[in-house]
């Protein structure tokens, strides 16, 4: 089997990475939901080495991610774990906690019961002023921010209805709901955004 790669991975690493390493430096152990490739966790992993980055997708992603893994070959990637927003999340360790969150490019692939269920896991698995950081495209009031997001949100939809870029106005109150506030909404290039949620 040859590695599965994303040319997008490549192009956001190293801005994402810009992101997450003031974000992530206090914390110890993160969990990426939806690591896709396993791109990223190959790329982070190593540059944060006092993280446990725990890398988690379907089933059918698994033996991608770990071919990845395997190349990075470093001490804080364990092996990637089975997760489905729509199934069981992982049992919270009170050894080793989970203290942050990280998922990319997911949400618009979801359907929305399944985003609803990403934050219900997010804000159940997470301690007390843990943060969440969500990269992807998103929209504002409706609006979406680039003729190129519009397009985008298009294509998915005549893809699969139940997806979309998803919208802020939507997103917060089910992230309130799940105990998660917005600390912060970075611009990101090609017209993404970092949303930095944090739970209360």
């Amino acid at each position: 089997m040859d590695k599965p790669y994303s040319p997008a991975c490549d192009q956001n690493k190293a801005p994402i990475l810009a992101v997450l390493t003031p974000l992530f430096a206090d914390c110890r152990h993160v969990l990426e939901i939806g690591a896709g490739t396993g791109q990223h966790a190959a790329h982070f992993a190593p540059a944060l080495p006092h993280l446990t980055w725990q890398t988690s997708d379907i089933a059918l992603h698994l033996p991608g991610i770990r071919l990845w893994l395997e190349e990075a070959n470093v001490p804080n990637l364990p092996a990637a774990i089975a997760l489905d927003v729509d199934g069981l999340w992982p049992v919270p360790d009170q050894a080793a906690p989970f203290d942050a969150a990280y998922s990319a490019n997911t949400a618009h692939i979801m359907s929305w019961a399944q985003v609803e269920r990403l934050f219900a896991g997010v804000g159940a698995l997470l301690p007390m002023a843990a943060p969440f950081a969500l990269y992807g495209p998103f929209s504002y009031g409706g609006r979406h921010t680039s003729r190129s997001n519009a397009d985008f949100d298009r294509m998915l939809r005549e893809r699969d209805p139940l997806s979309g870029v998803r919208d802020l106005d939507d997103l917060t109150p089910i992230a309130d709901a799940a105990g998660l506030t917005l600390e912060d909404d970075i611009a990101m290039p090609v017209n993404n955004r970092t949303l930095v949620w944090r739970k209360r």
